[in-house]
């Protein structure tokens, strides 16, 4: 490698970060955003570089462009509207990798509840979104990516945006907070203590659960929502629980579930006001045997 490819290199490995950000907040699969970094790399050593003035927003909007790509084929490609039961991707620390003060700043903070909303947005919508409220992209720059004005590409990310504060469950922020409130639903479960369970479930609780397409029966995909349904199930699968720690998933607590070795399920969660809202669980064998769990060393 020449000298100059070698500071490109180095210049993109800089931005790697932060074009995975964009790029997972796209598209909600870790190896898809994977991909979409490495083909903005490609892109990069094919261009001129001597007209990009920016080269951390050339390459955002570059990663842009090529995350809306695939969301449109995806659309295409959808005959029936998303399966409620999906759940993105999520990614994993143990809680002895966590620095709160700098959590907010981490790659990954996104919350797997906000991914599942932006699963429902349109490409454009997403993508004017994703790129402007989270990561503060100038509409000039969005409008040629969605090939419209600057006017009609702020309105698509008002669009989003409406559509964003309406079906995202707001979420105790407070980690110590989030501890109690999982802690109290284990409890519970593993005693199998019913009462208890409907206790820390908001009266309106939501569980997603994903299993992929080719699991069947009980352990199939499914969505769940009140209290005592919620705690029913729970109650079903409270071996999950039993084999569960408490870990970071995204930005918040939540319960990795590991038997002999392998993980059976991942579950974000999202609570406030001292009760759970939500459970996305992640089953899909599929896809947990691609998850990158970090080793625990505290």
């Amino acid at each position: 490698m020449d000298d100059g490819k070698e500071v490109l290199a180095r210049c993109f490995e800089e931005h790697r970060g932060h074009l995975k950000a964009v790029a997972y907040r796209m598209l909600g699969s870790l190896t898809e955003a994977e991909d979409a970094v490495q083909e903005a790399w490609l892109r990069l050593g094919r261009t001129d570089t001597d007209g990009i003035d920016n080269l951390g927003g050339w390459l955002t909007t570059v990663t842009g462009r090529i995350c809306l790509d695939l969301l449109r084929s995806r659309t295409a490609r959808r005959e029936q509207p998303m399966d409620e039961t999906f759940v993105p991707d999520p990614v994993i620390r143990h809680l002895s990798q966590v620095d709160p003060e700098q959590q907010a700043l981490h790659a990954d903070s996104v919350g797997v509840a906000l991914l599942v909303v932006l699963e429902r947005l349109e490409p454009d919508e997403r993508l004017a979104f994703v790129l402007h409220d989270l990561f503060a992209v100038p509409f000039d720059d969005i409008a040629p990516v969605v090939e419209r004005s600057a006017a009609a590409t702020r309105q698509l990310a008002s669009r989003a945006r409406r559509r964003v504060r309406d079906a995202a469950p707001s979420s105790e922020p407070d980690l110590g907070q989030q501890k109690q409130v999982l802690d109290a639903f284990m409890a519970a479960a593993r005693g199998g203590d019913f009462e208890a369970l409907v206790a820390v479930l908001h009266p309106d609780v939501v569980l997603r659960a994903d299993a992929g397409a080719l699991v069947r029966g009980m352990a199939a995909s499914k969505t769940l929502q009140g209290a005592k349904t919620v705690a029913e199930s729970a109650l079903l699968f409270a071996q999950y629980t039993a084999a569960s720690r408490v870990v970071l998933v995204n930005d918040a607590l939540g319960l990795l579930s590991v038997v002999d070795g392998r993980i059976r399920s991942v579950t974000s969660v999202t609570s406030t006001d001292g009760r759970i809202t939500g459970l996305y669980i992640l089953t899909d064998p599929d896809r947990l045997e691609r998850l990158d769990v970090p080793n625990d060393n505290s």
